[in-house]
């Protein structure tokens, strides 16, 4: 692997500097090269190359928002050992402690990033001829109308089915919920949950009435192990990024912690707490719940059952 990287890299000098580190998924290590440093993840599942084709275009797809800091993307390579690499921009980074306020004000304006974009589209459309006389940066972001990503990204090592939809409600219910409750089905024959499924999924809209959603960008994995803070503000990583409901975003953050009470009203000030906010957090934590069976067993059934019977009274 690592004539690989020096090939890719175009460098001399490729040295470990004991950076590192591993999490549930991948493994870790910061080289030093002979232009600075940078960070590799590994992994030798099989879909390891999809997977972080995936984080490369949701890194790429939150830096061109301008507004939360991410680890600038290099290359995926495949492994000839096995599996896959991603060769980030090392970033010097601690726990979040200093930066907690600007990350929930960064956090919500990501989320309203495109939003922005589609009236600025608007606003285009009413000069003749604006559209077809502009010259813009084919990597700047455009307006996305529909809900999903551009290509498949991995919650874990999980593919998530990132299909455009243009109902909000549809897709969490099928593209999300229902793949998940599939897989456990597939590989645990749980019945009990296919029967708490049937119950909720017909509630489902009850959930969204009188709520208008527009796509925002999300990071879409935002828990406590994928934040953290450089000498000059936050930084996010590990996303698994789609256009979704802003909500479903502080769902797993809200799980495992690592964000204080700061956080929530820095982001609450620009985006307030919409009617029903309550019960669909606990639709969003459902999802996560089951992907954590999904990926790491039966210890998460509980919860998981607790939630769709809940839920299902709804």
């Amino acid at each position: 692997m690592e004539e690989l990287l020096k090939e890719a890299l175009g460098t001399v000098t490729l040295k470990k500097t004991g950076k590192g580190g591993g999490g549930c998924i991948n493994e870790g290590e910061a080289y030093l090269i002979d232009s600075g440093t940078v960070f590799v993840k590994y992994n030798k599942k099989s879909q390891a190359r999809a997977m972080f084709d995936g984080e490369m275009d949701s890194l790429k797809a939150i830096a061109a928002t301008n507004t939360i800091h991410v680890p600038k993307p290099l290359y995926v390579l495949d492994n000839p050992e096995g599996g896959a690499v991603l060769v980030l921009e090392y970033l010097d980074m601690k726990g979040l402690t200093r930066y907690s306020r600007q990350l929930g004000e960064e956090l919500a304006k990501m989320h309203l990033h495109n939003a922005e974009l589609g009236k600025k589209q608007k606003e285009k459309e009413n000069f003749v001829g604006e559209a077809e006389n502009s010259n813009e940066d084919e990597e700047q972001p455009v307006y996305m109308s529909q809900f999903g990503f551009h290509t498949t990204t991995c919650c874990g090592y999980l593919p998530q089915d990132n299909t455009f939809c243009d109902d909000w409600p549809t897709f969490y219910a099928r593209q999300r919920l229902e793949h998940q409750i599939n897989l456990i089905e597939k590989d645990y024959g749980d019945k009990e949950v296919r029967e708490l499924w049937s119950r909720l999924q017909n509630k489902i809209p009850n959930f969204f009435k009188d709520l208008t959603i527009e796509p925002s960008l999300l990071h879409g994995d935002l828990w406590g192990g994928n934040v953290a803070e450089s000498a000059t503000g936050p930084v996010v990583f590990d996303p698994a990024s789609f256009y979704g409901h802003h909500e479903f975003e502080l769902a797993i953050a809200g799980m495992f912690g690592g964000f204080n009470s700061t956080f929530y009203q820095a982001y609450h000030n620009i985006i307030p707490k919409a009617p029903g906010f309550e019960a669909r957090h606990k639709l969003y934590q459902l999802y996560h719940c089951l992907n954590h069976w999904n990926h790491f067993g039966t210890g998460y059934r509980g919860n998981s059952i607790s939630l769709l019977k809940s839920l299902s009274k709804h």
